[in-house]
């Protein structure tokens, strides 16, 4: 065992300066790491590889026997065996790290959007699922439930929430409609349908949010920024310039994007001034005879006399 420990240090040590020197040509032959670099090609192979195998050959030397030449095979393939291992396990290591990242990410965007519809619940707001449709909905609701479900495969729940306050306002308005005006008259269709046609548009504009979203859902802007920051100097111009242009998509799609969310806020505003002008229109019947001057003075009188009708009691 110990004659195959020295075979493997000597073999390994001669190996050093052929990998060293592909790695000076090409350094993705020759380091598993990514991005590979000269640098890592330096450190491996004059420093790290050659202390291993000085390690293994003090190890072996108090048992006094010689190499063997299974050792020095062993050596001799032992980087061109190692790098595809290598390579393989920092792959795997590298997609646990991106999958516990979605999921942390999921989580967090789970826990927003809980905190999210907790805060809408508690502002009176209804909150839509898209799974679970309301019982009475109409075309107009399915039409924002499928907007919401859009924006949320756009992991974009922030801009989701449009949906519900689009879907509050709508119900609101409608009971309004209900409270004064008749199903049948004239003015409640045209009110209604002119509202459809408000919501209808706030559900366009809905899904021209999802379209720009989904189209930067898989650019990385922190992971570019990090890059940037950490290996901008390394970076060539052509990728440095590339990672900017997607820097510069990322503001462009935000900027729109709160243009759009801009144009919601219009249509809730003339949804809430809908609201508010329907209910100061006075359409039913007073149910009071007199008015409310007359019947408050009429109280007085009454009061002013109660005593006498005290006095006049047997």
């Amino acid at each position: 065992m110990l004659g195959f420990l020295q075979g493997v240090s000597y073999g390994l040590f001669l190996t050093c300066l052929p990998w060293l020197l592909v790695g000076l040509v090409n350094p993705r032959l020759a380091v598993p790491v990514d991005p590979p670099g000269r640098l890592q090609v330096i450190l491996r192979y004059c420093l790290v590889v050659p202390f291993i195998s000085m390690l293994l050959w003090l190890t072996s030397l108090w048992g006094g026997f010689g190499p063997t030449l299974g050792g020095w095979l062993a050596g001799l393939v032992a980087i061109p065996v190692a790098l595809p291992l290598e390579r393989r396990l920092r792959g795997w290591r590298e997609r646990r790290r991106v999958r516990r990242l979605r999921e942390r990410l999921a989580a967090e965007a789970a826990r927003r959007r809980a905190e999210e519809e907790r805060e809408a619940h508690e502002a009176g707001l209804t909150v839509l699922d898209p799974a679970r449709p309301p019982a009475e909905a109409d075309e107009l609701v399915l039409a924002l439930c499928r907007a919401k479900q859009a924006l949320l495969d756009a992991h974009r729940p922030d801009l989701a929430v449009q949906a519900d306050r689009i879907y509050s306002r709508y119900r609101h308005v409608l009971a309004v409609l209900e409270e004064r005006f008749d199903s049948g008259e004239l003015a409640f269709a045209r009110a209604r349908e002119l509202v459809g046609q408000v919501c209808l548009g706030a559900v366009d504009t809905l899904h021209s949010m999802a379209a720009q979203a989904s189209g930067v859902v898989n650019v990385d802007g922190d992971f570019v920024r990090r890059r940037l920051s950490r290996e901008g100097r390394r970076l060539g111009n052509e990728e440095r310039a590339a990672l900017r242009r997607r820097l510069d998509l990322l503001e462009e799609t935000e900027q729109r994007l709160r243009e759009l969310a801009a144009r919601n806020e219009s249509a809730l505003t003339v949804l809430d001034d809908t609201a508010v002008s329907l209910a100061r229109i006075e359409t039913g019947r007073p149910q009071a005879s007199v008015t409310t001057e007359q019947a408050l003075e009429e109280l007085r009188r009454f009061v002013s006399r109660a005593d006498r009708y005290g006095r006049g009691a047997p």
